[in-house]
């Protein structure tokens, strides 16, 4: 039963998790425009993301255009969309993949052996998800850095770092949290199993003799 509590924790941990790569995903906010140093404060906030950018003026009006092409992008941006979208499609079959394994559910409840690996192997799938997250957002996080500390870089077209950011981070820990749950739980459970069989292997050997 423990294990059973264990197992939907760290499902819901990952759920939860992956519903914030997804808003990581779709939000512009990776990066905002910077009012450090001797910047002007302007009336309009520039913001980028993976798929547009947008200009938010004081009125409360906001104006965003999609990137138009692909390949102008710079590199860094086409690989953190690539690594963006593999973790939301790891993580929609990592929560099917979960629902199956998981000891709440009934589906394959007749073969306990084969029903904890596919909750191992949804497990695993969650930890790659937040690993691409974790990558993802880490890389871009360190091209705004590079950019904003190099002294080519004026000093009103310099960038910090956006809410998608911190949002991605935190999605990407709860997504491996919970993954390493459902792992974990079910590592635990097949080794009692055996330490339960070398035990009884001796007195069944006793009863023969």
């Amino acid at each position: 039963m423990a294990n059973s509590g264990f197992q939907l924790l760290g499902y819901f941990l990952a759920l939860g998790g992956w519903i914030g790569i997804i808003s990581t995903t779709v939000l512009p906010q990776w990066k905002q425009s910077s009012y450090a140093g001797d910047a002007i404060i302007m009336a309009v906030g520039l913001y980028e993301g993976l798929w547009m950018s947008c200009a938010s003026q004081s009125t409360g009006q906001v104006q965003c255009k999609i990137f138009d092409s692909l390949l102008s992008l710079d590199v860094h941006i086409q690989t953190c969309r690539a690594l963006m979208v593999i973790s939301v499609l790891m993580g929609f079959i990592a929560i099917i993949v979960s629902v199956v394994g998981m000891k709440c559910t009934k589906v394959g409840d007749n073969n306990p052996s084969i029903k904890s690996k596919i909750a191992i192997s949804g497990g695993s799938l969650f930890l790659l998800s937040g690993l691409c997250t974790l990558l993802a957002v880490s890389w871009y996080a360190t091209q705004v850095s590079y950019h904003f500390f190099d002294p080519n870089t004026p000093i009103n077209a310099r960038y910090e770092f956006g809410p998608a950011l911190f949002v991605g981070w935190a999605a990407a820990i709860l997504v491996m949290l919970g993954g390493s749950f459902l792992c974990c739980s079910c590592v635990n459970k097949d080794r009692r199993g055996q330490q339960f069989y070398r035990q009884s292997q001796p007195s069944t050997a006793r009863e023969y003799v």
